[in-house]
């Protein structure tokens, strides 16, 4: 019988090459008479731009290549709207390079190529641009202001979209509650910083006719669509690799940043290599961020802590642009409701410009925001009630019978926000045991009378995943037994040449190790759409898995006519195929793909040694029957959901906090996931692992700071804070499951978990062990500067 690998904690596969130092990233691709390139960035939030002089740029011996706007001809088009939206009634999109005017501090003037960086950042020294500034819009308070000055001048009151959704009742169901309270509640920006920053290396041969651009992006091939077209190009003449990515978190998903554009460009004019590589300045005030979001909250409750009417009408900052349409409050919108039995909800809310940096999706994508506000939400019932923090969760749940659970509302995807499945007490139950709930309070009396101060913080959520439109996938196996996967999409640390080789290896009966997977090429798979949206493994997987499904099929049928045998009695095991009950009789997988294809001959000593055998003659007929759907043991499969998945799970913390400095310090951390079937629990555990630690970092140390005028103030790592080591605790995770309908895996998204409930809890834990001082987090991130301001006022507050 052969091994199960899927649900198996099998090594990632990648790690030894990577700890190694031989990974590959854009910046370690080097190609003779290489030029580099640099970006001539605007230093005001808004400007106009009366005049631009590159003169003594170009004049400057080694510069090769001096683009402004005026420069780009046809190719001064605004990048495209990724998701447009009947509510988005103001989209703007960015310049590849700035014309008329600049909308943020960072935004992309001029590009420079020359024969080093060193060379080409001296270019831009030379660049001569005269600004005149204009009014800037810093806040979103600032931006829904009356009167207040206007980031597009043709863009009324800043509104770049407006959008309701109503679920029953609300407004009456609220006006008729035993218990109604009004909160708001705010969520500041911050940044992705993944370990590699941006890149393009892109070179142009002339003799092919081929452009090959190397990028850290997480979306090659939707980006070699647009290349292609841009340039007016055959698509299978535009090859985009992302090799190893060191992080992408959805900054990377953005089409187009300008760079991606512009080095492409800069290749195929002078006919030599040119690299641009981002260097972490420029990440800090050019790559895309996100999370401002102002929320009103009106809530109903009754004398029991059931929710009964949610009314949430909340302010988005998109920055400059809506490169990714309205995809991110859409989100949060929808992800409000959370586990909760919520059959009365209004939801509205106004997208705003700002002169900032650009939003899209961050991991987490808009979530960390509503679970925020919803599980501030159950907090304040209870307190108001009396109740234990949990069990008032446990009141509203939604029952396992209950599912699929109709949310109401119309999701990102433009399909209907149905939960598949779930057990939310189940995971709460884990919770509570591995976190030592029940025995806490002990705990914290006895800390109390020592003078120290401990909390605990629970948060629950929903994490929508696995959307559409489709993924695909080949499955070949050569003639030495070893089997190629290729799909579209990206990896950026997910581990997908481990699980996806384990996918694999359950159909073909072969050892994972025996698998190798392609992903990020366009030329090795030519469809796909990309990794975000915790939706690779559910949607590629799926794909890798119907693929495997038709080699296996296949492979059975060939075994079957060379043992003269039924297809049902073929099994595939340990690398072999064989009839049932006969083993000693078997062929290798490799000498049964040299069978599959009647060109046989060529293939050495396997090809022989197969001949060689006694097996069955040449079945009548032609050489490759029709119905084997071609030569070699390989398929194609694509997948498309028929609507999204959606992931569960229950966060806890146990902390300490000291109010004389407002530091800290987090004793106990667990987080119980449920992702539907596990393909490697390993991998989820460093998936939630990574995710919390982020969620760490955007819940009490990463805050982007702008001054009124639009300028960031912490712009460095010296001032904008990423935990450490020592400020990630020991994480405990556990596994509920409860298998997908919508997939043929089972399978839900796992990429985001770990970021979403994080602020929710840590405010959570925050309120409970300074509750003496009768705090109540509202805001988030903190940082100890501003948890200590609070606790001041509080007590300035409480002393008047």
């Amino acid at each position: 019988m052969t091994t199960r690998w899927f649900g198996a904690p099998v090594q990632r596969s990648e790690d030894p090459r990577l700890l190694r130092g031989r990974g590959t990233y854009v910046d370690d691709i080097n190609l003779p008479e290489m030029l580099h390139a640099a970006v001539l960035r605007s230093p005001y939030a808004h400007a106009r731009i009366k005049r631009i002089d590159a003169s003594a740029a170009r004049a400057l011996p080694g510069v090769h290549l001096v683009l402004t706007a005026t420069d780009l001809g046809e190719l001064l088009e605004p990048s495209p709207l990724l998701v447009p939206h009947p509510a988005l009634t103001q989209p703007r999109t960015q310049l590849p390079l700035a014309r008329d005017e600049v909308h943020y501090a960072g935004a992309a003037v001029a590009f420079v190529v020359a024969e080093d960086r060193y060379l080409a950042e001296d270019a831009l020294e030379l660049i001569d641009v005269d600004y005149e500034p204009l009014p800037v819009v810093a806040s979103l308070e600032q931006a829904a202001a009356e009167g207040a000055p206007l980031v597009h001048a043709d863009v009324p009151g800043n509104v770049a979209a407006h959008l309701v959704q109503r679920v029953g009742d609300p407004e009456g169901v609220i006006a008729s509650a035993p218990h109604v309270l009004r909160e708001r509640f705010v969520m500041e920006r911050g940044s992705a910083m993944p370990m590699e920053g941006r890149g393009v290396v892109a070179r142009w041969d002339a003799h092919e006719g081929m452009l090959t651009c190397w990028m850290s992006t997480q979306g090659p091939i939707p980006i070699r669509n647009g290349l292609a077209a841009m340039f007016h190009l055959p698509e299978h003449k535009v090859r985009v690799v992302a090799p190893d990515v060191g992080g992408g978190f959805g900054t990377k998903i953005m089409m187009f940043y300008p760079e991606e554009i512009l080095t492409p460009l800069a290749a195929l004019r002078l006919g030599r290599p040119v690299k641009w590589i981002e260097d972490r300045a420029e990440h800090f005030v050019s790559a895309n961020q996100e999370r401002g979001q102002i929320h009103d909250v009106e809530y109903a409750f009754d004398d029991q802590g059931i929710l009964l009417a949610v009314r949430d009408i909340f302010l988005h900052d998109t920055g400059a642009y809506t490169p990714y349409g309205i995809i991110v409050p859409i989100i949060t919108a929808c992800t409000l409701p959370g586990p909760y039995r919520l059959r009365h909800y209004y939801s509205e809310f106004t997208v705003l410009y700002t002169n900032k940096v650009p939003v899209s999706p961050y991991r987490g994508a808009g979530r960390p925001h509503a679970v925020f506000v919803m599980e501030r939400i159950m907090d304040r019932i209870a307190a108001e009630l009396g109740l234990d923090p949990l069990e008032v969760r446990s009141r509203n749940f939604i029952r396992p019978d209950e599912f699929p659970w109709d949310v109401g509302l119309v999701y990102q995807d433009g399909g209907p926000t149905i939960y598949d499945s779930g057990n939310y007490q189940a995971g709460l139950e884990r919770l509570k045991e591995a976190l030592g709930y029940e025995q806490f309070r002990a705990e914290q009396r006895r800390a109390r009378e020592q003078g120290r101060y401990l909390g605990v913080g629970v948060a629950c959520y929903v994490e929508g995943t696995g959307i559409g439109p489709y993924e695909g996938a080949q499955v070949r196996v050569e003639s030495d037994g070893r089997v190629y996967v290729s799909t579209g999409v990206t990896t950026q640390g997910q581990a997908h040449q481990t699980t996806f080789a384990q996918i694999v290896a359950d159909q073909l009966g072969i050892d994972p190790r025996d698998v190798l997977v392609t992903t990020g090429d366009s030329q090795a798979f030519y469809w796909g759409v990309g990794t975000f949206a915790s939706r690779a493994a559910t949607v590629a997987g799926s794909a890798i898995h119907l693929a495997a499904v038709k080699v296996r099929q296949k492979a059975k049928q060939v075994a079957a006519d060379l043992f003269e045998a039924s297809p049902d009695d073929i099994e595939l095991a340990d690398g072999k195929v064989f009839v049932r009950d006969a083993p000693q009789r078997a062929l290798t997988l490799g000498q049964v793909a040299i069978a599959a294809n009647p060109l046989r001959y060529s293939y050495g000593e396997n090809a022989r040694k197969l001949m060689q055998m006694q097996l069955a003659g040449p079945r009548p007929g032609p050489a490759l029957p029709e119905e084997r759907g071609g030569p070699g043991l390989e398929a194609t499969a694509f997948y498309s959901p028929p609507r999204g998945t959606f992931a569960s799970g229950a966060h806890g913390a146990i902390v300490e906090v000291d109010p004389r400095t407002g530091m800290v310090t987090i004793l106990k951390y667990v987080a119980v996931h449920d992702c539907g079937r596990v393909i490697n629990p390993l991998v989820v555990e460093g998936q939630v692992h990574g995710g919390v630690a982020q969620g760490i970092g955007g819940a009490f140390y990463e805050r982007l700071v702008f001054n009124e005028e639009g300028q960031l103030l912490n712009g460095s790592f010296m001032d904008y804070l990423l935990p450490t080591v020592e400020e990630i605790p020991p994480l405990q995770v556990e596994h509920i499951e409860t298998p997908s309908p919508l997939n043929p895996l089972g399978v839900k998204g796992a990429g985001e978990a770990g970021t979403i409930p994080v602020a929710a809890l840590f405010a959570a834990a925050l309120d409970d062990a300074l509750a003496p001082f009768g705090l109540r987090i509202r805001e988030m991130p903190l940082d100890p500067c501003r948890l200590h301001k609070l606790l001041k006022e509080l007590q300035s507050t409480q002393r008047a």
